[in-house]
């Protein structure tokens, strides 16, 4: 311990010495009645601030607080897609980790910007995050003019949690088994070949678009309301060929309904792994997925972004987690939350190349 400093004499003035009328008229005045209030006033506040300064640090860590609900913002209609149901097993697993438990707030629409304009305007308190994913944090700021949120400026990274790679399927009349020659293909037959997707910046549209730009191709993008709609068509010989997730089109390529050429990944897919993947096939640029991330509002307390990471790492490194993320065709990732910013900032400025090449807008 530290030793106490010697303690000051502070005996009254007139117990030490004495004085002569003289010299007592020459000494001020006792403080009047105000100016004591005032002190003792001041003096309470700095007091208040002390111990202000003391609770803050034992308070947040106790987060997450007893009791208390953690909001979990998705920016996709509940029960339905991938994205929400990776969501929904992260916020199971790590609210088993905390202790806690979460609920998910589904904010769907314009291709995510609600929900997560919703998020960035949450309060930073620890108890508001973001589940989101690649179009809504990395391709939504080159296609729309006004968002309503900056991915980089008003949230604060935690990690990634699992992507899910694009996969180039073809109708299965369509002559090509690789990609040469599906590359050679498409040169032979300009502006004949089509292509489905989900809609104008959807993943399978931009994976599109990221071919024609690295080959020069020319190919007529079919956008439709849904992904069923889409596979149904390809089968059908209507459309030839899509840039697919892979959850919506594996079971077709498993009963042969369609033909895999290649996983836009650098990784095979567990729900595919007889497929190889573009960087096996010598095109190492074909790189497309869908990414899902968790962030937080600006201001959140580094003890919740710390224990966030800290149990989203462990939820990924669990092998009953791990299966059933592959079960749905996601591949867990995880990582330190400068991991996830480097990676935001890089798709940021691949997929804005891509989407200012090809001139997609949506307002």
């Amino acid at each position: 311990m530290t030793a106490m400093p010697p303690r000051a004499n502070t005996a009254p003035s007139s117990l030490l010495s004495f004085r002569s009328p003289a010299q007592a008229s020459s000494l001020p005045a006792p403080p009047s009645r105000r100016s004591t209030g005032a002190a003792a006033l001041l003096f309470g506040l700095a007091l208040l601030a002390v111990e202000c300064l003391w609770a803050t640090p034992a308070q947040a860590q106790d987060w997450p607080a007893a009791g208390r609900n953690i909001r979990l913002i998705v920016p996709s209609p509940g029960g339905s897609g991938t994205g929400d149901t990776i969501a929904r097993i992260a916020a199971e697993e790590i609210g088993k980790r905390l202790k806690a438990n979460f609920v998910i707030d589904n904010k769907p629409g314009a291709n995510g910007n609600i929900g997560a304009t919703a998020a960035a305007q949450a309060p930073g308190d620890g108890y508001n995050f973001l589940f989101s994913w690649a179009g809504t944090l990395a391709v939504n700021q080159a296609m729309y003019k006004q968002m309503g949120y900056d991915s980089q400026r008003d949230f604060v990274p935690i990690g990634l949690v699992a992507d899910v790679p694009n996969i180039l399927v073809v109708n299965n009349d369509l002559p090509v088994k690789t990609v040469e020659d599906f590359v050679r293909h498409v040169r032979a037959n300009p502006g004949k070949l089509s292509y489905g997707s989900t809609g104008i910046g959807s993943s399978m549209h931009l994976a599109g678009e990221l071919y024609s730009r690295e080959y020069g191709a020319q190919m007529v993008h079919v956008p439709f309301s849904n992904p069923g709609n889409a596979t149904t068509n390809l089968m059908s010989g209507e459309i030839q060929l899509m840039f697919q997730l892979i959850p919506g089109i594996a079971s077709q390529v498993k009963a042969g309904r369609v033909r895999a050429i290649g996983v836009m990944a650098a990784q095979r897919s567990p729900a595919l792994p007889d497929v190889p993947t573009m960087v096996e096939l010598g095109a190492p640029k074909l790189m497309s997925s869908t990414w899902f991330a968790l962030l937080a509002p600006k201001g959140t307390p580094a003890v919740a972004l710390e224990r966030m990471n800290a149990a989203l790492n462990e939820v990924l490194a669990d092998p009953a987690v791990k299966k059933r993320l592959s079960d749905i065709g996601a591949s867990p990732l995880g990582g330190t939350p400068k991991q996830l910013a480097d990676h935001l900032a890089a798709e940021i400025d691949k997929w804005g190349r891509v989407v200012r090449d090809a001139k997609i807008s949506v307002q």
